[in-house]
């Protein structure tokens, strides 16, 4: 396979792996940790458009972007194209919003147009842009015209359980100036169940000039590699595989670069990891916040070791950071 780098209008990344918008998960903590282990760009929570619009002070908060991470794109959901316009001219710096203060911009806008969530769908919005082609080109036009970096667009392979527009969709993208287009292998109906069917994201790449992103099923750095290879996509957006195991990220590289894969990280280095993200989100949004959030990550980076069901029990008991810690570390014993 000829290795280049991933180029998306002007922001060129030297590897091909980023990190997948992930609601409740891909924070600044989140962000810098699989920067640091190896994505080259990550990308936000979602954020409303509608929240720009109206200058929600919560979705000024999921903009922030902390000086330890490096690329960051902002993943936007919406489906008029007159308040998607707006909020990218907001964030692109063109227009002034009382919300929005912050020292570094994104590299990128994404639209969402995958999310299969209910409540977002029930408005036109994320998964529902693939059952009107032609808004999803209103949409994606308005922020290219409004934009003051490359817009992308991530889309599913259909919305029905056996429905496959992902071609139709992605051309509709490109032709209203997108920079590049991510395709999940799933429709909207399967949500995350059974397999994604890489061969969409295989179609998809074969239609299209600009650079195609798989997203789907990649577990560990070897099936990262293995979709680039069956697939000929350009990148490959990483989501379930991270939780809890930023390492992907060295191991996808590793593999990228033709050398051995890495020795997975031992009890020691995972449990140093979670601790290390259990101070991040501490810091940046408090221990209160820090304790309800982390429980999840817990036990994504706790998996599989011995102790971990009870220990997960034990976690959802503790209100207190430093009590949580303790109990984490415990498991080392």
């Amino acid at each position: 396979m000829k290795k280049a780098n991933l180029n998306i209008g002007n922001v060129s990344l030297e590897y091909p792996f980023v990190l997948a918008p992930l609601a409740g998960i891909t924070d600044k903590a989140m962000r810098s940790l699989c920067w640091e282990a190896g994505a080259s760009l990550t990308y936000t929570e979602m954020v409303s458009g509608k929240g720009l619009w109206y200058g929600d002070r919560k979705t000024a908060r999921l903009l922030e972007i902390g000086e330890e991470e490096g690329p960051v794109a902002y993943q936007l959901f919406g489906s008029e194209p007159k308040i998607m316009a707006h909020a990218v001219s907001i964030l692109s710096g063109k227009e002034s919003w009382p919300g929005y203060v912050n020292d570094r911009r994104p590299v990128l806008f994404d639209l969402n147009a995958g999310c299969p969530v209910p409540k977002i769908v029930k408005n036109g919005e994320g998964s529902a842009l693939l059952k009107d082609l032609d808004l999803l080109f209103d949409v994606t036009e308005a922020m290219v015209k409004a934009a003051s970096c490359p817009v992308t667009v991530k889309i599913r392979r259909g919305f029905g359980r056996d429905e496959d527009c992902a071609v139709e969709a992605a051309r509709a993208a490109e032709a209203a100036g997108a920079a590049a287009v991510t395709v999940h292998g799933r429709t909207r109906e399967q949500y995350y169940e059974g397999q994604a069917d890489w061969d969409a994201i295989g179609r998809v790449k074969a239609a299209l000039r600009i650079p195609v992103i798989g997203n789907g099923d990649v577990l560990c750095g070897r099936d990262a590699l293995d979709m680039m290879e069956q697939t000929g996509c350009d990148g490959v957006m990483i989501a379930r595989g991270a939780l809890g195991n930023p390492w992907i990220f060295r191991e996808a590289r590793a593999l990228w670069r033709g050398e051995p894969l890495p020795e997975p990280p031992g009890r020691e280095e995972r449990i140093g990891m979670l601790i290390r993200h259990i101070d991040l989100v501490s810091e940046d949004k408090g221990e209160d916040t820090a304790v309800r959030e982390m429980r999840k990550h817990v036990g994504w980076y706790i998996k599989g070791m011995p102790g971990a069901a009870g220990l997960r029990r034990q976690i959802n008991t503790i209100t207190d950071v430093d009590e949580m810690k303790r109990v984490i570390r415990g498991i080392l014993k």
